[in-house]
């Protein structure tokens, strides 16, 4: 017999508290997603029948960039041999061991299997890493713009330090600007290519950066005090476009190997994002740590895409197959949006863009602050900005307060994922005539 409905629909559903909060303050405080935000906004318009150059997902449209074949058909014959239990805590050994060899081959870095933690995609490793490494308190040093580290140390009751960066430097921190913030900090967060500015961090930056970090653990030898970490999350390192080559801590100055922590996976570099298979590696001390994290949190990757993924990294021809046609895809994007804003540029309109070193994204800056649209509306703000190219050339683009930058200084990421060439060559033409449309 079925049992009796009961409608909890009054009890369970939206009320009023009464002044009183039901959830912690922790939660109470965490702001959601910005970019989600304006993903709803899209989505609105689309139902309508708009057709949006959807420039705002860090992500991939599988119609245009579909994970590789060797990697889809890996996971459905790992499903079909019965893969689908619980792994282990830390990872399938054979997928440790795979990225342990990736990282030799690819990298030239060496690690202990000891020092490879497996999780379901990048965000787990970053939280396991600040779970791990920072107490209510404790100072985290990030850039500004960045993603997420914001609302990282929000969680952790951390005190965040950011700090600001400017286009000269394609929004990437100096030696210079960070050395203020390191004494007495305990996390240091750097991310090449960069999220949102698609731009990578040089040698000679990296390098001064690693020696100040080096320096201020050397200080606090024999004074009790723990020690400065650095978590490097490259997770678009094989998306580097044109001359830019990736670099590492350790691999220009070695020393770094006590104190950095890697953040990668499959989700980027092989337009995997829904598969969630992520690692990290660093130091055994911080990695056992974290992977007591990962175990209690359930995050580890799902065990099918674990078997098909250590598969996969060993097959050096079918990656290369891969890569070939999918980084040439994102360049080609990449490049077209470049070359239509810089001819909008040339011609004098408020534009201007970073050329593209790498990931997915393209930075732009869009500025006709006090310009006035069809309608009379003044544009006064980033949000009033990104509205209005919305509406007026149907794009969507991200604003850097979505990143953390307070200004209103009309910068905003593109994304390239979920978008074709001819998406892209249609898009900027809207753009430009929008904006010689503007009183």
């Amino acid at each position: 017999m079925p049992r009796p409905e009961i409608d909890l629909s009054a009890l369970a559903g939206p009320h009023g508290t009464g002044g009183v909060t039901r959830v912690s303050a922790m939660a109470d405080g965490l702001t959601g997603s910005e970019i989600l935000k304006i993903a709803a906004d899209i989505r609105a318009m689309a139902r309508d029948g708009a057709r949006i150059c959807n420039l705002t997902v860090g992500d991939f449209d599988p119609t245009q960039f579909p994970i590789p074949v060797a990697l889809r058909d890996g996971i459905a014959k790992a499903l079909a041999n019965g893969e689908t239990n619980y792994p282990p805590a830390d990872g399938v050994l054979e997928l440790r061991l795979a990225v342990q060899a990736y990282y030799r081959r690819e990298l030239g870095l060496a690690y202990p299997i000891e020092c490879i933690q497996i999780t379901s995609g990048a965000r787990p490793v970053i939280y396991s890493i600040f779970r791990s490494l920072v107490d209510p308190g404790d100072r985290v040093v990030y850039p500004l713009p960045s993603w997420n580290n914001n609302h990282y140390v929000h969680q952790l009751g951390a005190v965040g330090v950011p700090v600001p960066c400017s286009s000269a430097n394609g929004f990437l921190p100096t030696a210079a600007e960070l050395e203020p913030a390191l004494r007495g900090a305990r996390l240091v967060c750097l991310n090449s290519p960069l999220n949102p500015s698609g731009t990578a961090i040089t040698p000679e930056s990296l390098t001064a950066i690693c020696h100040a970090i080096i320096a201020e653990n050397r200080r606090r030898d024999g004074t009790g005090e723990r020690p400065l970490f650095l978590m490097y999350d490259h997770i678009y390192w094989p998306l580097c476009v044109g001359a830019t080559r990736h670099v590492t801590p350790p691999e220009l100055v070695p020393e770094m190997a006590k104190y950095t922590i890697f953040v990668d996976g499959i989700s980027k570099a092989f337009a995997a994002t829904g598969l969630r298979v992520g690692w990290a590696v660093g130091p055994a001390d911080v990695i056992a740590r974290m992977g007591a994290v990962v175990g209690h949190l359930g995050a580890w990757a799902p065990r099918a895409e674990q078997v098909a993924t250590a598969i996969f990294l060993g097959d050096v021809a079918a990656q290369a197959d891969f890569r070939a046609t999918f980084v040439a895809g994102i360049q080609r994007r990449l490049d077209a949006l470049y070359r239509g804003l810089e001819q909008m540029r040339s011609q004098g309109l408020p534009v201007e863009a970073l050329p593209p070193m790498g990931a997915i994204y393209l930075t732009t800056r869009i500025q006709p602050f006090g310009k006035r649209t069809a309608n009379g509306a003044v544009l006064s703000t980033n949000e009033d900005i990104r509205r209005w190219i919305l509406d007026a050339a149907q794009i969507g683009v991200v604003p850097f307060q979505a990143f953390g930058v307070p200004e209103e200084s009309g910068w905003f990421r593109l994304s390239v994922g979920a978008v074709s060439e001819a998406d892209i060559e249609a898009a900027m033409p809207r753009l430009q005539q929008a904006l010689q449309g503007l009183l």
